[in-house]
């Protein structure tokens, strides 16, 4: 949705309070007692009351909110900033906008949020044609290798290595409307440690479906494809033939990586994995229009964070 409308639909706490209890009375709750799903709301004491058991369930509790003290709109107003476009914000930014005098709760909003996007991303697996290659964030180097000899390459201390898969659709010979000899579905983004091909098979497992095909190089992390119910396409590409074999992961790797360059400077490596949940996210709901607040605000009631 656009600024007016939001600012129209959500003047104040109490609204954002109102479509927050909305959409957890929509999702259902849990007791955390006895996994009762039936409540009731008091209304005095603004909490559930589990029909089984009596426990009492506050509206934040078990969402993404959980634990957090900052206000419904402060969130309200950082899912409307995230998802009306396609950049991103930092948390001194919404810090400045939002007006309020400490840092560390609002950048910890803003972690929540995209830990809530992982999630729900990670509740779906790629499938038919996929596109898989690494790529090479730039990031702080941690605290054990600053002491030591700067690494050039994919081996930098200041580079953290991530898994890109990107489904890639042929369009039957033709092209797309930018040139491209595939049409891009969804992508996902995973910091990994190592190359190792067990590493990387775990992944596969985990995020791409069976019987799916997998185009890659002919990169020995690759090399345990073979074990696995998947049909592998290694091939030797030269490098003016990247774009035409592998064409849609290494353009979300660059446009990614645009991305943070922009917003986020000197990146940690323990948080990139956060910000690229947020590029991911937004990228496979590229469609979703006014519909992407409403996802995320469905998404931020049904999954609570680690923190």
């Amino acid at each position: 949705m656009n600024l007016l409308n939001f600012i129209a639909q959500f003047p104040d706490e109490e609204s954002c309070i109102l479509k927050y209890k909305e959409i957890r009375d929509n999702v259902g709750v849990k007791c955390s007692m006895c996994n009762g799903s039936t409540h009731r709301w008091i209304e005095n004491k603004s909490q559930y009351e589990c029909s089984n058991c009596g426990n009492r369930t506050t509206l934040r509790s078990g969402t993404a909110l959980h634990g957090s003290r900052l206000p419904f709109r402060y969130w309200f107003i950082a899912m409307h900033l995230i998802t009306s476009t396609k950049k991103s914000f930092s948390a001194l930014e919404l810090q400045r906008q939002l007006g309020h005098n400490r840092y560390e709760p609002v950048w910890l909003m803003l972690h929540k949020l995209r830990e809530v996007m992982g999630k729900r991303d990670e509740e779906y697996q790629l499938a038919n044609v996929i596109e898989l290659d690494e790529g090479f964030f730039s990031t702080i180097a941690s605290d054990a290798d600053k002491d030591k000899p700067l690494k050039r390459g994919r081996g930098s201390q200041k580079k953290s290595k991530v898994l890109v898969m990107a489904e890639s659709i042929p369009v039957d010979g033709q092209t797309t409307k930018k040139g491209k000899p595939r049409k891009v579905g969804h992508i996902r983004m995973i910091v990994i440690n190592d190359l190792k091909s067990e590493t990387i098979k775990l992944l596969v497992e985990k995020n791409i479906e069976e019987k799916s095909i997998i185009d890659t190089d002919n990169s020995n992390s690759y090399s345990k494809f073979k074990d696995i119910d998947i049909e592998h396409r290694p091939q030797i590409i030269p490098k003016d033939k990247v774009n035409e074999i592998l064409p849609w992961v290494h353009i979300a790797i660059s446009n990614a990586k645009r991305l943070l360059l922009d917003i986020h400077h000197d990146i940690e490596p323990q948080y990139l994995q956060s910000y690229l949940n947020e590029y991911c996210y937004k990228f496979n709901r590229r469609y979703f229009g006014d519909k992407l607040f409403d996802r995320l605000l469905i998404a931020c009631v049904s999954y609570k964070n680690n923190n």
